[in-house]
């Protein structure tokens, strides 16, 4: 199994430092958030929460994640970056295969991306997107971007999105893995049926075999049980190594944590404390599960 480091809701000005400290200690890759905006009011409740209230606020700091791959990809040598996950809905999908592939072209084919619908109205609505097609849409988009990345002169003519022939130079050196969130039966079918694995929210060990379970159903149904799929999963019952050996017993490859929130410390503890539980973690899990 391998370790992914978590990022969400941290300082900006800390992120570099822990990129090239989990680089440093083992880590696969770093999971990189996407919140376009707070809005005053949400339209909807978030859905992976018990109230659904959101756990962050009006002052939480946010990067662009395609603009934090970039900056942290360029002060490290082999560390990953995925997007945990990029809201579909509000985007336009030609815009960001652009963004994509510059980015995977200047951090040497170290990117994947990790998409969803995006669970606020107003995230879709004030970018310009109908929220209620963001199902349709998101399909489309996944169509389009493997498309335009896959190099060459493409075309599309969908109902969503519609466009001539056209060229993005250069394309990826290698295939972007498209890794498909979300806990609801339709996202599981999008991710089995479109996706190079399943990223999810925070879920507990319970769910997230039932999930694994479904998901394994699922690729059989569209004859893809033999092809690789990740499991990217946060699991917040099952900590410590004999835990993430239980997470990969159920099936999980990529397990992503953020240690400093398992010692008590909290997103704003200086970035000294987060450094030296990256060190623990190293040192306690990663190298004794390898």
């Amino acid at each position: 199994m391998k370790f992914t480091l978590g990022i969400a809701l941290n300082p900006l000005d800390q992120l570099t430092e822990l990129a090239r400290t989990a680089e440093e200690c083992g880590f696969s890759s770093i999971a990189l958030p996407d919140s376009i905006f707070y809005g005053e009011h949400a339209g909807a409740a978030y859905p992976y929460t018990p109230d659904g209230r959101r756990f962050w606020t009006a002052a939480t700091p946010w990067a662009d994640p395609m603009v934090t791959a970039a900056a942290l990809g360029a002060v490290t040598e082999r560390i990953r970056f995925y997007t945990q996950v990029l809201k579909l809905g509000p985007r336009n999908p030609v815009l960001l295969a652009r963004q994509v592939g510059s980015v995977a072209n200047l951090i040497g084919n170290r990117f994947g991306l990790g998409v969803g619908l995006g669970w606020n109205p107003e995230e879709s609505l004030w970018c310009g997107a109908p929220f209620a097609e963001r199902a349709g849409r998101a399909d489309e988009a996944i169509e389009v971007l493997r498309l335009i990345l896959g190099g060459g002169m493409v075309e599309y003519h969908g109902k969503h999105f519609d466009f001539g022939r056209l060229q993005m130079s250069p394309a990826p050196g290698e295939p972007i893995p498209i890794y498909v969130g979300g806990h609801a039966e339709a996202a599981l079918r999008r991710a089995a049926r479109t996706g190079d694995g399943w990223s999810s929210a925070m879920i507990r060990l319970d769910g997230l075999r039932k999930i694994i379970e479904r998901l394994t159903e699922l690729r059989a149904e569209y004859g893809r049980a033999g092809e690789p799929f990740e499991i990217q999963a946060v699991c917040v019952d099952a900590p410590g190594l004999d835990g993430f050996r239980r997470q990969a017993d159920v099936g999980v490859t990529d397990a992503i944590v953020m240690p400093w929130l398992a010692e008590g410390a909290g997103f704003d503890a200086p970035v000294g404390v987060k450094k030296d539980a990256l060190h623990r973690f190293a040192d306690e899990v990663i190298v004794r599960f390898t």
